[in-house]
């Protein structure tokens, strides 16, 4: 199991729909956030794309120096940047990183915004677009000299002659809920994402990827994106999780409902459905709370209770074939200590994620010194006091 954390280079706050608890989000913010997965034994983060956010590549680019192990999810954007430009970034970043680089394939699914970045595709043209980008962005990753002529994209003699470290090139990542994504998926992409919606419904789609994949004769590995209010007690996660949107007004929510309503993206859609913009059913499973989502696009869903709770929901959606699982959590530089402290210890990481804090001190953690004098007990040993 590999878990991830989350960059907000949006925006972070205690609270959401509101300027109340909100803090400024620059570079000192995003090293410290950055570090601190690096030293928890978070596998990596998910550094966002889109108008709304700091750009993900000046971001992974300038915070790769200031890590040693966390690997970074970095998007590419199909039809707003070249194939074979993107293909060099990526090695680029790949090389000065030292093999820490990830993609993640972003087709978009804001047609305004889309359009102010000069396109004016429908939902199955950007596909088709990302279909054809990604068939030139692998082979020239590859090391291969590409000459491909399609209904959108046309490339001679492209190639770099820098390759990347991880071969053949590294790991795409992509989501998406539509049919043509699904489709992409099987046969384009590494690692399929999918935002947190009820276990059934990402077994239908992971069963739908697989089926498309192994047709193919490939095979695809399956990740989730989450937000995650865990907390020592069920009650106490769950007052988080009414805390977090205390301060968001209907009239945010009507407005916030309004605008997701022009994306033309499935996902969004599905996320949307889940709550319908009302306060009163936000629990759509067993310890999944649609709340997020009714001010905040995307990932719209947390997973909410005691370590136990939550750690029976990871399990789940492990059982359905989910191996990475990107998590967030508000404001995200706490909520990452949070949640590999609460967390990490009943789950089933790599060692250098569960060893993580043991490493950094070879004689705890312990806690403060008693009395100048006495080591405090155990975590463990306190759990079975209790």
């Amino acid at each position: 199991m590999k878990v991830f954390w989350f960059l907000p280079t949006h925006g972070d706050s205690r609270y959401l729909g509101t300027g109340l608890g909100a803090r400024a989000v620059d570079h000192g913010y995003l090293k410290q956030i950055a570090q601190a997965a690096d030293q928890l034994g978070y596998e990596g983060v998910l550094i966002p794309t889109g108008r709304s956010c700091e750009d993900s590549w000046v971001v992974a680019s300038s915070l790769a120096p200031l890590t040693t192990r966390l690997k970074f999810l970095v998007a590419i954007r199909p039809g707003i940047i070249s194939p074979t430009v993107s293909a060099r970034m990526a090695a680029t970043l790949d090389r000065m990183s030292n093999g820490r680089l990830l993609i993640n394939v972003v087709t978009g699914g804001d047609p305004d915004e889309q359009q102010g970045d000069g396109v004016y595709l429908s939902h199955a043209e950007r596909y088709e677009v990302t279909d054809e980008f990604l068939k030139i962005w692998r082979g020239v990753a590859a090391g291969e000299t590409v000459n491909f002529a399609g209904k959108h994209l046309k490339v001679d003699n492209a190639k770099t002659l820098y390759p990347p470290v991880q071969r053949p090139y590294p790991p795409l990542y992509f989501g998406g809920s539509s049919a043509p994504a699904i489709d992409l998926a099987a046969e384009q992409v590494d690692v399929y994402l999918t935002w947190g919606e009820p276990p059934a419904a990402v077994a239908e789609k992971i069963g739908a990827v697989r089926r498309k994949a192994a047709a193919l004769g490939r095979t695809v590995k399956f990740g989730i994106r989450l937000h995650v209010i865990v907390r020592e007690t069920s009650e106490q996660a769950w007052q988080a999780a009414e805390d977090l949107i205390a301060h968001v007004s209907d009239e945010t929510i009507a407005a916030a409902q309004t605008a997701f309503a022009r994306f033309d993206s499935v996902g969004q859609q599905r996320m949307a459905a889940l709550h319908g913009g009302r306060r009163d059913h936000l629990e759509v499973s067993p310890n999944l709370w649609a709340g997020v989502g009714l001010v905040r696009g995307g990932a719209g869903t947390a997973l909410v209770g005691s370590p136990q709770e939550v750690a029976a929901r990871i399990h789940e959606y492990a059982e359905l074939g989910i191996e990475s699982f990107i998590f967030s959590g508000y404001p995200h530089l706490e909520e990452a200590y949070r949640v590999a402290e609460l967390l990490f210890p009943l789950l089933p990481l790599p060692q250098q994620a569960s060893g993580a804090a043991v490493a950094a001190n070879l004689t705890g953690p312990f806690g403060e010194m008693i009395a100048n004098d006495i080591v405090p007990p155990a975590a463990d040993r306190v759990r079975e006091s209790a």
